[in-house]
């Protein structure tokens, strides 16, 4: 039997390029320079973002399909040259990374969750999210999707612009959608991995009551 939640989206923010991101003021939202230099591109995005969005303490619902492929690219362009592992890519390698540096910047210690589902990751952000709202918290949903690698072009039919992220920040609502997400449109430009909340984002309309359902 499905059961339905309705989320108001407090605030949303959302950023993309076709290869990377350039204007993320990361130098005034992170002032400490090694810090920054640890910062993989997930990060950064992240950070803007919850930035954006006014978010610094909370419950954070993350995703990405693909990772930290950077850091994954790096490891293993290493192996395959037999020179030694750099310390930093493995530490940045984990798919929590990004949301962990968020954490770590604004000494959040709430819930994080992680979560990579292929195609469907965005949209189970917004189911667990969804849920985890039913404590009434105000809650950071965050995706994000870092592709621009070396040779990228030789393996990518996934999108045209390699950089892109979304956050929304909602809360529980008993009040009926004013937004179906389902019929929106798919941007082609955009990986199918963070589509649903890109649309959300896209289509929510300031200084009105953004409300979406989220059938579990």
């Amino acid at each position: 039997m499905s059961k339905s939640i309705y989320l108001e989206i407090i605030d949303s923010a959302y950023i993309y390029a076709s290869d990377e991101i350039v204007e993320l003021n990361i130098k005034t939202l992170v002032p400490k320079m090694m810090t920054r230099r640890r910062l993989t591109r997930a990060a950064k995005i992240a950070i803007y973002l919850a930035d954006q969005v006014n978010f610094e303490k909370g419950r954070i619902i993350y995703g990405s399909s693909f990772g930290e492929l950077q850091a994954t690219a790096a490891i293993l362009e290493a192996i395959t040259k037999q020179e030694m592992i750099s310390p930093t890519h493995f530490q940045n390698s984990v798919y929590n990374t990004a949301v962990s540096y968020l954490s770590m910047l604004h000494h959040n210690q709430e819930e994080i969750m992680t979560i990579s589902s292929g195609d469907n990751t965005a949209l189970n952000v917004l189911k667990v999210g969804a849920v985890k709202a039913l404590e009434e918290d105000t809650i950071l949903l965050l995706v994000t999707e870092t592709l621009h690698i070396n040779h990228i072009e030789k393996v990518n039919k996934c999108a045209v612009d390699l950089e892109c992220g979304v956050a929304l920040k909602v809360k529980l609502t008993y009040q009926k959608a004013t937004m179906d997400f389902h019929t929106f449109s798919n941007e082609a430009h955009i990986p199918k991995a963070v589509s649903q909340m890109f649309n959300i984002a896209k289509n929510c309309h300031k200084n009105e009551t953004n409300i979406i359902e989220i059938i579990l």
